[in-house]
């Protein structure tokens, strides 16, 4: 079992990951503790520096650094329930939720202290987004976990900032302390990338941090004949959502099947509620469509005639079926009695036996040798 309490160069902190159930999972890692020694260092004391936190996990960087009025930047719309809870136990009151890229912090800001993210294209989109924010002479502050780095990321960051640190590595973890490049998001033309459907007739694509936004995922492309299937079946005017949207593509299937239906997309990444949008202005303007940023199905939805799913299978580098499980549950009490659930799964999941969890009826529709598509129902 480990241990709740974060010691930090000022403090300690209690944290936990909210829904965990896993006690051997902390709410920070090695990486957040040698961002806090070196932010410490950098800003001993309460200058009237502005300072923003970019891609907190759980917290830890957002409180550790509390002193500081820190302004708290995630695409991730889970580090809102996150802060609420680890604020409530450090005897914080209520913080604003964190901003996200639906509506980014307009700089300058004296120090960034940043989480290096898994994705090289999203790191690009960071730095250069740094480069646009950070005062003339402020610094940046990344860091991350050495196996979860991408490939390619020291050149990036040769490529975008000016390295002036390179911490000597400890636990596994790495951080390094920049000052700003001169290249910003203006002009970049790899911030969209995406693809073709149904033969070059809709194009989607997705900002750095979505899933599959340069090719269709071939869990994905195994489901749409049946969200196809059953979009066309619905009567006008009918309820769906696709849960966990990424870019857009199953909702958007359904929408050009049966242009008449109300869709909700919703995701827990902001850069992939802006990427759905995006493709949905552009192939079907005309729609009644909503988008949500939020972590699983929208406070005060109602119910939906047929929810669409493409469920993630890992956490800040946790894999496995807790998020799908959580998903789940949520769809069940969303779904009409009469409705469905389409979703695709890695096989080796098992999800035919999630499912049953929550739903009397699991019917497996498609297969191949890596994913299986299902359909829930209730009755």
């Amino acid at each position: 079992m480990t241990s709740d309490t974060l010691r930090t160069p000022e403090d300690e902190l209690t944290l936990k990951r909210p829904g965990n159930t896993d006690r051997t999972l902390r709410a920070w890692d090695a990486a957040d503790e040698l961002l806090l020694e070196q932010a410490f260092v950098h800003m001993p004391e309460n200058t009237g520096m502005r300072v923003l936190v970019v891609d907190d996990q759980f917290g830890a960087l957002t409180l550790a650094l509390r002193r500081f009025h820190p302004v708290s930047l995630a695409d991730s719309a889970s580090l809102a329930g996150a802060l609420a809870l680890n604020g409530r136990a450090n005897g914080e009151s209520p913080a604003a939720d964190p901003q996200s890229w639906l509506a980014p912090p307009q700089g300058p800001f004296d120090v960034i202290v940043m989480r290096i993210p898994r994705q090289l294209d999203y790191l690009s989109w960071l730095l250069r987004w740094s480069n646009d924010v950070l005062a003339s002479d402020g610094i940046l502050i990344a860091g991350g976990m050495i196996k979860h780095l991408p490939d390619r990321s020291v050149e990036v960051f040769n490529d975008l900032v000016r390295t002036e640190q390179v911490c000597p590595a400890r636990k596994k973890a790495r951080v390094v302390v920049c000052r700003s490049g001169d290249q910003g998001l203006d002009g970049w033309q790899e911030q969209w990338k995406g693809y073709s459907l149904d033969d070059g007739d809709c194009l989607v694509s997705g900002l750095p941090a979505v899933f599959a936004r340069e090719r269709l995922d071939i869990g994905t492309r195994l489901l749409l004949p049946d969200v196809r299937q059953a979009a066309a079946a619905l009567a006008p005017g009918a309820r769906v959502l696709d849960l966990a949207c990424g870019n857009g593509v199953l909702g958007l299937t359904a929408l050009r099947a049966q242009p008449t239906l109300n869709v909700v997309f919703t995701d827990v990444s902001s850069q992939a509620v802006i990427s759905a949008k995006h493709n949905a202005d552009r192939a079907v303007s005309a729609a009644d469509a909503r988008f949500c940023h939020g972590d699983g199905v929208p406070e005060g939805a109602g119910k939906f005639d047929l929810i669409l799913l493409n469920p993630p299978f890992h956490e800040g580098g946790v894999v496995g079926d807790h998020i799908a499980l959580r998903l789940f549950q949520q769809a069940a009490r969303h779904l009409e009695n009469n409705g469905q659930l389409l979703m695709v799964g890695n096989r080796h999941l098992g999800y035919h036996r999630s499912l049953k969890r929550y739903f009397p009826v699991v019917t497996q529709l498609q297969a191949d040798p890596r994913f299986v598509v299902f359909s829930a129902r209730h009755q």
